[in-house]
């Protein structure tokens, strides 16, 4: 009979959430690589190159493969004989690995979780509380799966009661290209088909656990229909030419995972979540020897990639530009960013604009005239840093503030992940500003390119505050153009029939 000690579980907890923060997983950069080996699309090859390349620098420098750290979420099965020693519940348990993960002063972790969720939306600072599920199963071992999941990638979850003679995979390409590029792709579908709502949204998020295996799939052949929709949906989504970052290009989806449970005679409940570039998950078991002991990961393991040197980079000075100066950038154009720029995100938006309404000032030291704004809550940085890892947030949480940023602040252009909505670029158009993209999933890499660093407005607001960062070299692509023509909808265009005879599985 395992007796499972509360020290033992809390420090799990804590190891695994550092752990998966840092390294991805060997059939995740597995995959990754091979997609990079045969991408067609230099845009899409360029940014799945950035991504492998910032996870070899935060496996080697212990640091998180994205500012945005997750929410923690954790799958629990505990055999009915174990026998605790312990003062705290299991929530309270996984809450304080939390904590300790997310507070652990050798590699902070982004806090990004808030209470009062309709209302003061205050963080909470430790990024608790989590997310549990708690199953009891027979056997004297406590089985942990646990995830640290991004909002760019939650926020595109779908959940549809479909009727019995529905398509599912019709269903799946009508979302997939309405989730946009938010969730980073190149990653990881998952799809709960079943059970009730809430069953089948379950089922999705727990299907995303298991290891990437499309390729062994397609060798063996499908033995179920859960199985030849996998490879329906895997084949079908790739063809729709979005491509990683949503630039267009053959690999959308690394995999495309399915769980399923008996329904109803009248229902066809189906979920999709994706995993997006930054994929944090791990398994382990508890059996009353002590903490979980995680595989060590070798740096030998990581592909070496090179990103491709010979595409001409625009050198741009931020602290000399004008609106003359952007009305030649291109779409899809690569630029390097050098000078200072003003960072923001929804809640600095939200209080600009609420300023503007009320006809107050700015803070003090506040311009945006002639100034860039990269949407970005980064990472506090340790040791020697200038700031933690710094990646682009979904640009498209910002269009309703955009119009009233462009018309009233004077501010130039904007740097984010993903596209804009249609009425965000016309706005773009009409004020002849421009809109650039920053790779997400690159997020350590993207620190490297930032030399000084300091806040400027609503300190309060935490990882959300309005910082000015000097940055040298940092790596964008034009997005938006001035006249409002946009990368991700000319990217996938053009790729689609490019990729239309490419085999999409590689052997």
């Amino acid at each position: 009979m395992a007796l499972i000690r509360q020290e033992d579980f809390i420090s799990s907890i804590h190891q695994a959430l550092q752990y998966i923060a840092c390294y991805h997983a060997p059939d995740f950069l597995h995959a990754m690589h091979q997609a990079w080996q045969r991408e067609p699309s230099p845009a899409a090859r360029d940014a799945i190159g950035q991504i492998l390349i910032n996870s070899y620098l935060c496996a080697n420098g212990h640091r998180p493969l994205c500012q945005d750290t997750g929410i923690v979420v954790a799958f629990i099965q505990v055999g009915m004989s174990v026998q605790w020693q312990a003062e705290l519940s299991l929530q309270q348990m996984v809450d304080e690995g939390v904590r300790l993960a997310y507070m652990d002063a050798d590699n902070r972790l982004r806090a990004s979780i808030v209470s009062d969720p309709a209302g003061k939306r205050l963080n909470t600072r430790d990024n608790t509380p989590s997310v549990v599920h708690v199953e009891m199963v027979p056997g004297n071992t406590v089985e942990i799966h646990i995830a640290a999941k991004g909002g760019g990638s939650e926020n595109k979850s779908k959940l549809a009661m479909l009727e019995p003679s529905d398509s599912i995979v019709d269903w799946v390409l009508q979302v997939v290209p309405e989730m946009g590029a938010g969730w980073c792709p190149p990653g990881v579908l998952g799809i709960g088909i079943g059970g009730t709502a809430e069953k089948a949204v379950l089922l999705a998020k727990q299907s995303l656990f298991s290891a990437i295996d499309i390729q062994t799939l397609q060798a063996r052949g499908p033995q179920t229909r859960a199985e030849e929709l996998r490879l329906e949906i895997y084949e079908k989504v790739n063809r729709l030419g979005i491509g990683a970052q949503g630039l267009g290009g053959l690999t959308t989806v690394l995999d495309v995972k399915i769980l399923e449970a008996p329904t109803h005679a009248t229902s066809l409940p189906v979920a999709i979540i994706p995993n997006c570039a930054a994929t944090r998950h791990v398994h382990f078991t508890l059996d009353g020897s002590g903490p979980a002991q995680l595989p060590v990961p070798k740096l030998e393991d990581w592909p070496q990639v090179a990103l491709d040197a010979s595409t001409p980079m625009r050198r741009v000075n931020l602290d000399t530009l004008s609106k003359a100066d952007i009305t030649d950038w291109q779409p899809g154009e690569k630029l390097l960013l050098s000078g200072k720029l003003l960072t923001g995100r929804d809640a600095a938006h939200k209080r600009i604009v609420d300023l503007i309404a009320r006809g107050d000032a700015m803070p003090e030291g506040l311009d945006f005239t002639n100034r860039f704004i990269y949407y970005v809550g980064p990472v506090d940085p340790v040791g020697e840093e200038i700031i933690g890892p710094a990646g682009p947030t979904t640009a498209t949480r910002m269009d309703r503030f955009t119009d009233t940023m462009l018309t009233r602040t004077g501010l130039l252009g904007m740097i984010g992940k993903a596209e804009r909505g249609e009425l965000t670029v016309n706005a773009i158009r009409q004020h002849q500003s421009v809109y650039l993209i920053a790779i997400g999933g690159a997020a350590y890499l993207i620190s490297q390119a930032i030399k000084a660093s300091r806040v400027v407005a609503f300190p309060e607001l935490g990882m959300e505050a309005i910082y000015e960062f000097t940055v040298e070299d940092m790596p964008v692509t034009v997005a938006v153009d001035s006249q409002g023509h946009s990368v991700h909808e000319s990217g996938p265009a053009e790729w689609r029939p490019r990729i239309a005879d490419i085999p999409i599985f590689s052997h």
